[in-house]
């Protein structure tokens, strides 16, 4: 169920028989065709299970699920709209960063610790984002959203990237993380910038950045 980009910041869907698409709720922008919106308990194929795991790492942005057919067109908050595909592999996301999936992506959660370890804890606690990370798993499209548009940039083995933590979006691969200090202590002295801190993602694959470091 590919989605097509209409503006940076809207983005239109297909929804056709048999097939299930979810998008955050409040996120259509309108439809064409025989199409149903019921709220998502589960959102997506990560089941109860998956579930659980979002509302314990407070993850559980309200989702809803589109079925029947016709064209829905989603949007949300005036933000740049990207389209990520995905065959076979695992897209690592912030959950609020989510616009719509296919639903035959499997959903679920990561605790950020398990790939960054300590330094992935406190990752979450210095950007405000969270502990965990939603993961999209399968054959399918999602559409992130950001501020400014979104720079896809390759990590290739030997040459880590380094990106200010509020400018993260997602990353997909076999990707470690950590978060690292950017600049000596005696520079930090009256600085507030986030950007005394870097997430250095290192491996095969690829991460996505936004333009601004402004939350959605």
């Amino acid at each position: 169920m590919p989605f097509n980009l209409l503006t940076s910041r809207m983005v239109e869907a297909q929804v056709l028989p048999g097939q299930t698409l979810f998008s955050q709720r409040g996120a259509m922008l309108a439809y064409r065709g025989d199409v149903r919106f019921t709220p998502s308990i589960t959102g997506g194929q990560g089941g109860v299970r998956g579930m659980i795991g979002r509302r314990v790492a407070n993850e559980a942005t309200p989702l809803m699920t589109v079925e029947g057919q016709g064209t829905v067109m989603f949007g949300h908050g005036g933000h740049h709209v990207h389209v990520i595909d995905l065959v076979g592999d695992t897209l690592y996301v912030e959950s609020d960063r989510l616009l719509a999936f296919d639903g035959s992506l499997r959903q679920g959660t990561m605790f950020l610790g398990s790939q960054g370890g300590v330094m992935g804890m406190v990752r979450g606690q210095v950007t405000g984002q969270g502990l965990f990370t939603t993961t999209l798993e399968g054959q399918g499209s999602a559409a992130v959203m950001a501020h400014g548009g979104v720079l896809e940039l390759p990590i290739v083995p030997g040459r880590p990237v380094h990106v200010d933590p509020q400018a993260y979006v997602a990353h997909r691969g076999d990707v470690r993380n950590k978060l690292s200090t950017a600049i000596g202590w005696r520079e930090m002295v009256g600085r507030g910038s986030g950007e005394a801190f870097q997430l250095e993602l290192s491996g095969t694959g690829m991460v996505y950045v936004q333009a601004s470091e402004e939350k959605l």
